[in-house]
């Protein structure tokens, strides 16, 4: 196995999870999760050779999947209903189960940029990084945050 192939793999293996939530947060179903999945990993391997170490590699990764799940929500522009998810993170089995769940359709409901930084800020991500991943000051980000969680309390409470 040469150099870069088991960089690269090493990479993914460290960040799996980090990659895998951002897509699941954009997917409507488990199958569009494993598609961005493949989609991010892809990018991710295509983009090795540009990434100039300006940020964190995590950044960057971020930055790469996020640019990923939002290119292909356009691309796919035709708004479906969302379906149930149900991989094991998410099952209704366990109380965390179901409060995955519940997270997950409120977020969902969310435009892609909102998404991105409540994943991001979820991830407990300090605001400059996550400005960096999405092209915004982190005071911006700051007040984004607000009217993201008063968004979020809306859609729990929609009185």
């Amino acid at each position: 196995m040469n150099g870069p192939q088991q960089a690269f793999e090493i990479l993914v293996k460290e960040n799996k999870s980090t990659i895998y939530s951002v897509c699941y947060m954009f997917a409507e179903n488990r199958d569009e999760a494993d598609d961005l999945f493949q989609e991010a990993l892809i990018n991710l391997w295509q983009g090795c050779d540009r990434f100039r170490g300006e940020s964190s590699l995590k950044s960057w990764i971020y930055r790469v999947t996020l640019n990923t799940c939002i290119s292909y929500k356009r691309k796919k522009r035709v708004r479906t209903v969302p379906v149930d998810i149900s991989p094991e993170a998410f099952s209704e089995e366990s109380a965390e189960g179901r409060q995955n769940k519940m997270l997950h359709d409120r977020i969902y409901q969310l435009g892609p940029m909102d998404r991105a930084i409540i994943l991001l800020w979820l991830e407990n991500l300090p605001y400059d990084e996550i400005g960096a991943i999405v092209g915004m000051s982190a005071k911006a980000i700051g007040v984004r945050l607000v009217r993201i969680k008063e968004k979020l309390k809306k859609i729990s409470n929609p009185e």
